[in-house]
């Protein structure tokens, strides 16, 4: 796995270098502003994943995750994982687009195991999703019309998990359900965000990419 890292920070940066590469992981570029994130992207375009700080220079407001959208503008299949000591959830709809590929967002006061850290880094290189609770629950905590409205809350809860990435037992040991059951709530809801009978796993990032592109969720009762 080869990642390119944006922080600011200079020993945050370099502790999550030394972090990755201890780990086995290549680091092909670590750099400290967007602007440099995106010439590294330019001239590395096989790198598998982008590690992007969203507070950088020069106003240290959103460029990172402004970078990320802009990496997947011009690489749709690009792998992006955000880290961020707030929620953005304004810009969660732009970054994740009509576009394929991995896409991740965690909180950085929350990243407590680093071995938890290091799979989730390969999840998402790997085309998979990693929401962190706090950012799933902002988004969910909006209300307007919403596709996903056809939803049950129990279906809501489902998808939601699917988006913090837990896989089939995870999601049955968070809602105290078997995983008969949420095998039956995950084929309920491919059904009514009109997915086909494609790649499963292919299925379940674009059932939580829709969950992430609307506006808020707001189930049925």
């Amino acid at each position: 796995m080869r990642i390119i890292i944006a922080e600011d920070s200079v020993l945050l940066r370099s502790g999550m270098v030394k972090l990755l590469e201890d780990a086995g992981v290549e680091v092909a570029a670590a750099v400290g502003d967007a602007e440099a994130l995106l010439a590294a992207v330019e001239a590395d375009p096989g790198v598998d994943l982008c590690l992007i700080d969203i507070r950088m220079p020069p106003t240290y407001a959103e460029e990172g995750i402004q970078a990320a959208i802009e990496i997947r503008r011009r690489r749709p299949g690009a792998a992006v994982l955000l880290l961020s000591q707030h929620v953005v959830s304004r810009y969660a709809a732009d970054l994740l687009g009509g576009h394929s590929g991995g896409v991740g967002y965690l909180l950085k006061d929350r990243v407590a195991d680093i071995d938890e850290f290091l799979v989730t880094l390969r999840r998402v290189a790997d085309g998979g999703a990693a929401i962190d609770p706090e950012v799933v629950s902002q988004l969910l905590s909006r209300r307007n019309d919403s596709a996903l409205d056809r939803l049950s809350p129990r279906e809501g809860e489902v998808l939601a998990a699917m988006a913090e990435g837990l896989n089939n037992a995870g999601i049955a040991a968070r809602l105290v359900i078997t995983e008969r059951a949420v095998e039956k709530h995950i084929r309920s809801i491919f059904t009514k965000l009109d997915l086909g009978q494609d790649d499963h796993d292919h299925r379940r990032v674009r059932a939580v990419l829709s969950y992430l592109r609307s506006d808020t969720f707001s189930p049925t009762p």
